[in-house]
Formats: structure tokens, sequence, C-alpha cells
């Protein structure tokens, strides 16, 4: 059988248990948005600024002091928004921590205590009664949005470490697969008659941590990761017993060979500190070419139709706008499928320059859709095809391909330190789109979706002109491809022998 074209038992339930952390961070992504008026009112509640005899009563008075909605109430606004911004914050501080805890026990080992984080967070935030919820729950939240800004790297890290290269597209494209599942049954079961209500919400948001105690179980089934085993540790028996794992029984030979070239090439370069990474220039062109890709995800306006959905459905008279917000949520899913099946057909590059070209023609739409919606009756359902058009586009090579296009960019000296800093250039955009879109779209009205269309088109022609191709490629192969463009100069030797001693790694 050839090497790397195996695909076996052991290298499915891997990939499936790695990707039970990603699961949890769609969920924790989209949990938050079904149940907010339920949570605010219990906010209100519990700070004592609201009460539903008071709201009954301001309802049927003429009295301006009371609040009818817990959710107007300032107190109960600024705890609601930051039980929603202190997920994302978690997030960009923990993804610098990615590179470090991978390598401070091993991938395996690593997803494993990061998930004491996770259970931690949902227990904070199932039992949020038992004190102060408005406490627990954004404590609750800050937990796991820290525990997910390190998932967010360990799993594409790990994924894209064992999956055989003529896989490795597809396999890590399953992490943002199991991130919009996440997000789907989150809605679902969000919804006021199955948990999104009165009495269960709490028991909905502490389901967060219930796939931490899943993987947990399942976390000692797996192999380690061959090249860190190789690599790392120079270990080269496990090593050999983790590829016999993975693809049964086949001549590793190759496989072995591949790493120890890479191995010699990571004992020259040494590790490489996220502030070396950031210094130097013999990687530059990788760095640039990953936050970019991290970037174009974020600063997409894919979370501004998801801010938007619910309102334009509404609009175009759709009775329970809700379940078509669940809609965008299957197509989410439909078309990661779709990326899953092409991405080691078309490749990284193709897939990604149709998603974000198809998703600026959208928001052109969109905005034409939005602009004369008054006008003429159809418009809506113009701009309703314009959302799920856009969803899709996405999710075919945007949305899942900067999660592991990082790790196939960068060897293993300076792997880690890129995915940290990616994972906290996705953070920290997805937070300040977060915070500024609200203001963004009172300021440019209908007009808000032409800043994503510009913003794409940019994205677009980056991608045509800096972006090389990955598929296929081994990790060697994707580095000669930027140094062509990159002449070695005396001063990059020096710079490399200066990270090879230098000990901030």
């Amino acid at each position: 059988m050839e090497s790397g074209k195996q695909l076996s038992g052991t290298l499915a339930v891997s990939v499936f248990t790695a990707v039970l952390g990603s699961l949890q961070y769609g969920y924790s992504l989209g949990v938050i948005n079904a149940p907010q008026k339920v949570i605010e009112k219990n906010y209100g509640l519990s700070l004592g600024v609201w009460s539903e005899r008071a709201a009954v009563l301001s309802e049927n008075s003429t009295e301006e002091e009371e609040f009818s909605d817990a959710g107007k109430h300032p107190t109960v606004i600024m705890y609601w928004s930051l039980s929603v911004a202190i997920f994302s914050i978690g997030g960009m501080l923990s993804s610098f921590l990615v590179g470090f805890i991978g390598d401070l026990k091993g991938r395996v080992k690593g997803m494993l205590m990061v998930n004491v984080l996770a259970i931690a967070a949902g227990l904070l935030m199932g039992f949020c009664r038992m004190w102060k919820p408005h406490f627990m729950v954004i404590a609750g939240r800050a937990v796991m949005g820290f525990y997910c800004g390190l998932t967010s790297g360990l799993v594409p890290m790990y994924i894209g470490e064992i999956a055989p290269k003529a896989y490795r597209g597809a396999l890590g494209t399953i992490h943002q697969l199991a991130i919009v599942v996440g997000i789907l049954i989150s809605q679902v079961i969000g919804l006021d008659f199955v948990l999104g209500n009165d009495d269960m919400w709490p028991l909905l948001l502490g389901l967060s941590g219930a796939p931490a105690v899943l993987q947990s179980l399942l976390l000692p089934l797996c192999p380690e990761s061959p090249r860190y085993l190789y690599i790392l540790l120079g270990q080269e028996q496990e090593a050999r017993r983790s590829l016999h794992r993975l693809k049964g029984a086949y001549d590793p030979s190759a496989d072995l060979e591949e790493m120890r070239k890479e191995k010699e090439e990571a004992d020259r370069e040494a590790r490489v500190s996220i502030l070396s990474l950031i210094c130097s220039s013999v990687y530059r062109q990788q760095l640039i070419v990953a936050l970019m890709m991290h970037l174009s995800q974020q600063l997409s306006g894919i979370n501004a139709i998801f801010y938007y959905s619910t309102n334009i459905f509404a609009n175009a008279g759709v009775a329970q706008p809700v379940y078509a917000t669940i809609g965008v949520g299957v197509i989410n899913t439909v078309f990661t499928l779709v990326s899953v099946a092409l991405v080691d057909r078309a490749g990284r590059r193709t897939l990604t320059l149709v998603g974000l070209g198809g998703m600026c023609c959208c928001a052109v739409a969109m905005t034409v859709g939005l602009n004369f919606k008054s006008d003429y009756a159809w418009m809506s359902y113009v701009c309703v095809a314009a959302i799920f058009l856009f969803v899709s586009f996405f999710e075919i090579g945007p949305g899942p391909i900067p999660w592991f296009i990082v790790a196939e960019l960068f060897s293993q000296g300076p792997r880690p330190a890129a995915i940290a800093l990616a994972g906290c250039c996705n953070w920290t955009s997805n937070f300040i789109i977060g915070m500024t879109f609200p203001y963004i779209q009172v300021f440019l009205g209908v007009y808000v979706f032409v800043l994503f269309a510009v913003l794409l088109l940019c994205f677009t022609v980056f991608i045509y002109l800096r972006v090389p191709e990955t598929k296929g490629k081994t990790f060697k192969e994707i580095a000669a491809v930027f140094q062509k463009g990159h002449k070695k100069s005396p001063k990059d030797a020096t710079e490399l022998q200066q990270l090879k001693t230098s000990t901030d790694a």
C-alpha cells in the first residue's frame, strides 16, 4: 500500500477525538445568542434592578421609571455585553500558550490537560443559580474562552501532524466542520421549547463542557503525533509505533525519512519563539500569508451576516426568523462537508479564491437588496439568497482553510509560534468586529456591506498574488516555495544562527 494513502480506524478515532474540542468551541460560540432575553431577565432579577411584577405594572401604567424589558437596563446591558465579549478575551490571551502547551507534554496530553478548564467552565455556568448568575456566567465564559483559544490551536496542530499527506486538507477541514456542527447544535437546543427557557438555560450553558468529558475518556486511545515524537523528542521507535497505529501495516521508511530530514532542518533552525518569529526576516513571507488568511476569515463580514440575518429574514416576511437562522446553520454544515470533499482535489488556494470572490459578489448583492428593499418587495428575497450564498462561499474556503494551512506553511521549529500568532490574530479580529460592528452599522447603515466587499476584494487580490498551493506537498516542499522568492543572504544565515542559540523559545 502506498505510503500516505492510508485511512485507518485508529486515525479516524484520533481525528474524531481531537475535533470534539472544536465542537465545544463552536457550541460555546453559538450558545449565548438564542437565550439572550431569558439570561438578561435572570441577570435583572439577580441584580435587583428588575422584577416581573414591576415590569407588568410599568406596562400597564405611564410611568417611565421602571424597565419593562430587563435587557434595556444599563447594568444588565453591561453584564450581558461582558458575558459575550469575555469569551474572545479569554481566547486572545490563551492563544499565545498553544505552542508551549503542545510542546510541554505532547499534543495528546496537552489536549487532555486543558480539558480541566472546559469542565470547570461548564460547571461554573451549569450551577450559576447557586450564587450570582451574572458573575458565574462571566467567569465560566472567560474560562471557556481561555480553553477554546488553546483548543483552536492544538486541534489543527495535532491533525496536521498525524494526517497522511493525501488527506491532510480533508482531515484539516474537519476542525471547521466540528465548529459549525457545534454552532448548529447550540442553535437547535437553544430554542425556547428545548433548553433556551427560564428553567433550563443554566443546563444549556453548562453543556458547553460535555464534549470535554467524552474527549478525556477517548484521548488515552489516541497515538501521539509521530512528528512530535521523532522531531522534538528524537524517539524514532516510538514514532514508528505511532505511524503503524495510525496507518496500519505498511512500510513507514518514507515517512520516517521525511521526518529525519525535517528533524535535521529543525535542529539547525531550533525552536523559534513568538518574538523571534515576529522579528525574523527568514519567515516573514510565511507569517504575512498566515496572518492575512486569518484576517480574511474574520474581516470577511461573516459575523455581521449572522448578526443581521434574523432581522433580514423578519423583513422578508419569514414567520419564524429563528428557524431561518437555524437554516443558515444547516447550510454552514453542508458546505463545510463540500469543502472536506473538495479541498484535496481543488486545492487550498483555489477554494479560498472562489470563496472570497463569491462572498465579495454576495456583499454587493446584499447592499443592492438592502437599498431597494422598501421600493421592491422581491428585493427582500435577494437579501435572503445573498445571505445563504455568502455563508456557502465562506464555508467552501475562507472558513476552514486558515485553521490548518498555518501548520502546512511552517516547519517544526517555528510551527507552534506561528499557530499561536495566527490564533491570536483570529481571536483579536473576532473581538474587534464583535465590539465595533454595531457602531459601524449605525454609521454606514445599508452600506455596511460595501466595507466588507472592499475588504474581500483586497484579500482576494492578496491571496491570488502571494499564497502558494500547498495541496499534496511535503512540509519541506512548501517551505522551499517561500525560500525561492527569498534569496538567502549572509544576514539570514547569521539570523538563523541567532535563533538557534537564543533561549527564549
